[in-house]
């Protein structure tokens, strides 16, 4: 996003992606893209109709139940497109095809950034390549290689992990299951426990396994034994719904573990020389439909600082940092909150009370 924005106003830069190409790895399941913030950056983008037009309709639509399968709240998509769902994959795919041939330079995987003063660092690649640049900006995730010219804030394990599975041909092979599904989102919640999923493009469910555990609980699992962990993940959640259960038991794919970690809410740092970050690397919080808009919105909004600014990369940079940094602390928040209203000991109803009041 941000080189993208860059190129519209005149201004060239390099992405260094540790990828091989575009096509080496899937990019994950659906985002809802809101309007307050990935769609404004999508549009300063000049993106808009191709956002449009990847556009899951009526991905929109969510519903809460029980444990035990009974409908607590079905919320339909009401088609005005505040947060639409779109594949990350295809997201992914309108932004590099915006961008000029050349801009993404495949197969470089940081292994260190070092500051060399005035504002200069070096990039060192797996590659052995090695490339210096007059400004540096860290878009390279959690454990981001970037954020240590700037911070010693580290990711902490917030004591959620999420457990990934995939139904696929679900109207057909999982009937029940696409039923309580629904067209969009379907969170079943209990205390410390959880099954979400969205409906995807294809008649597929992807799912989410949510519970509270200490990392070392996650850790005895064997994810190497798909069936054994299975079991094991199935066994916390004996007396709920078969069609619930069924996405774990009966998933197209291994369990993947994945780990919930989180910088500190009030994440920041002092203004130092040439280097900056952005999405993840700069505040990352647990998941509740905010991250991949912050940074699609981070690289616009850093992209408008630099083309304000264009003789000042410093005022730029500084413009920039001091409103993110408001901006990612209170959305840091909201996100500990959401997941808490999942989690907690009144779930599933303060989740409900949530959708309810929104």
């Amino acid at each position: 996003m941000l080189a993208r924005v860059l190129h519209v106003h005149g201004i060239t830069a390099a992405i260094y992606e540790a990828d091989p190409s575009a096509d080496t790895r899937t990019q994950g399941g659906q985002l809802d893209i809101h309007e307050d913030d990935g769609q404004l950056a999508l549009e300063a983008a000049g993106l808009t109709a191709e956002f449009r037009a990847i556009i899951h309709e009526g991905g929109e639509a969510t519903r809460i139940l029980d444990k035990h399968g009974k409908l607590l709240l079905d919320l339909p998509d009401d088609g005005t497109g505040g947060r639409p769902e779109v594949l990350r994959g295809e997201l992914r795919r309108i932004l590099l095809d915006s961008l000029p041939a050349g801009t993404v330079r495949w197969g470089k995987k940081l292994t260190a950034a070092t500051a060399l003063g005035a504002g200069q660092h070096e990039l060192t690649f797996t590659d052995r390549t090695v490339v210096r640049t007059e400004l540096l900006v860290g878009a390279d995730g959690a454990w981001s290689k970037v954020r240590p010219l700037l911070s010693d804030a580290k990711p902490e394990y917030v004591g959620t992990t999420f457990i990934e599975t995939y139904l696929h041909n679900v109207d057909e092979q999982h009937p029940a299951t696409a039923a309580a599904a629904g067209d969009g989102a379907l969170f079943a919640m209990s205390p410390g426990q959880g099954i979400s999923t969205h409906r995807e493009a294809g008649a597929i469910l992807h799912a989410y396994i949510q519970l509270t555990r200490p990392a070392d609980w996650i850790a005895a699992i064997d994810f190497t034994d798909p069936a054994t962990a299975t079991a094991r993940i199935a066994a916390e959640f004996d007396g709920w719904a078969p069609e619930l259960t069924a996405l774990i038991t009966e998933s197209d794919t291994p369990p993947t573990p994945r780990q919930i970690n989180a910088l500190p809410a009030d994440h920041r740092w002092a203004r130092t020389p040439g280097v900056t970050l952005v999405g993840d690397a700069a505040h990352l919080a647990p998941p509740a439909g905010e991250g991949a808009n912050l940074a699609l919105f981070d690289g616009a909004e850093l992209a408008r600082a630099i083309t304000t600014h264009p003789t000042d990369i410093e005022k730029a940079l500084t413009t920039y940092e001091s409103t993110m940094f408001a901006r990612s602390e209170a959305s840091a928040k909201d996100a500990t909150a959401i997941m808490n209203l999942c989690l907690d000991d009144r779930a599933p109803f303060g989740l409900v009370d949530f959708f309810t009041s929104m």
